[in-house]
């Protein structure tokens, strides 16, 4: 059984946390069960009960205090309620004021540890209200701390402002010194492609070769464009040339994992063949579910860390005879600096002496490119 992923979303008073979740709800599968853990200071659960009304399968909160404070010792027993009576595919931590995110990293971190196969941290966005802005405020430790254990920065109600004002909040951002990936969301609206990994419930409740080929089939047409301005996206395909699946190396594709930096790529994504169970960034290693190393593998790259699902190696096919097929969502303006890396084919490999191709697409963007092994 794969880990349950864990998102976490932080962000100070009124930024604009909740409507963000609310937002993600419609893009994902109506099958796909997302659980709410929710921190709040007070009695009342008003947002918690709009959440409980736009399909989230359940949700759990910790009243009173603050989820990285005095309260940070619940979160493991909160965790596990809810696995236990909903049974998330996902599970979404919002946070409630100027929490700090590496505490809350740290404790799913621990409670991972403590119960392997059980949660994995996803990603932890903080969401900055660039109208009312507060927090990134100055350059105290505090704020640089805040920004270093954040993967993604989104900057919400930045419409409502001038271009100025903006440009302030992105500069002081740039003060901490930190390689802080960030975007703007659209009336609190982010593509799930950039907030959310991949995982084996999302394949599941899409159907794997339907998810695949509707990604494709939307990219040719162009119907990214919803964060198109934000980030750019790259399809990879990489195939033997005998035209059968092979295993990748992985010892230079987790050299490509490791050294992808975190401002430049978001999201790596996608489907990968191995003869042997590929490692997390943590070390562990899942056997496909025919109980041997060969099969196909759901890769989740997020901010430096990622995850493999293992499946069934009869699904070989939904490769169509490809060995993966990835998809990096990049920072603006990375895109063609990323094509160039993975066109020299030295990111991307098979096992022993089998020689391939790599195909590189910009999605929307009709631009494609190829690599052939010598």
């Amino acid at each position: 059984m794969a880990p349950i992923p864990i998102t976490i979303v932080t962000g100070f008073l009124g930024s604009g946390k909740t409507t963000l979740i609310l937002n993600l709800l419609p893009q994902l599968p109506p099958s796909y069960r997302i659980a709410l853990l929710k921190n709040e200071f007070g009695d009342l659960a008003v947002d918690s009960q709009l959440a409980s009304q736009r399909s989230i399968s359940g949700v759990r909160e910790l009243l009173n205090g603050c989820i990285c404070c005095n309260l940070v010792g619940q979160l493991g027993d909160a965790l596990f309620q809810l696995r236990d009576t909903v049974d998330p595919a996902r599970i979404i931590i919002e946070t409630s004021g100027s929490a700090f995110p590496a505490t809350l990293a740290m404790e799913v971190n621990r409670v991972s540890n403590e119960n392997p196969g059980t949660f994995v941290l996803d990603g932890v966005i903080s969401v900055i209200d660039v109208e009312n802005w507060r927090g990134y405020d100055d350059t105290s430790p505090t704020a640089r701390m805040q920004a270093r254990y954040t993967d993604l920065i989104i900057f919400n109600k930045h419409e409502l402002v001038d271009e100025r004002k903006f440009d302030d909040a992105l500069d002081r951002v740039g003060d901490l010194d930190v390689q802080t990936a960030w975007v703007k969301s659209v009336k609190g609206w982010v593509d799930k492609e950039v907030i959310l990994g991949i995982d084996g419930a999302m394949i599941r409740s899409e159907g794997l070769r339907e998810a695949i080929e509707k990604e494709r089939e939307e990219g040719l047409r162009g119907e990214h464009h919803h964060h198109q301005d934000e980030v750019e996206v790259l399809s990879v395909l990489l195939k033997a040339d005998d035209g059968r699946p092979h295993g990748i190396s992985l010892d230079d594709f987790e050299e490509l994992l490791l050294s992808a930096p975190k401002d430049e790529v978001y999201r790596i994504k996608g489907l990968v063949a191995s003869k042997t169970p590929p490692p997390d960034s943590t070390g562990d290693r899942r056997t496909s579910l025919d109980g041997d190393g060969k099969g196909l593998y759901v890769l989740n790259w997020a901010f430096g860390r990622w995850t493999y699902t293992a499946l069934s190696s009869s699904q070989f096919s939904v490769l169509d005879d490809a060995s993966a097929r990835l998809t990096f969502i990049l920072a603006r303006g990375e895109s063609n600096r990323w094509m160039k890396k993975l066109q020299k084919g030295d990111l991307l490999k098979l096992d022993g002496d089998v020689k391939a191709m790599v195909t590189v697409e910009k999605v929307g963007g009709g631009e494609h490119a190829h690599y052939k092994e010598m």
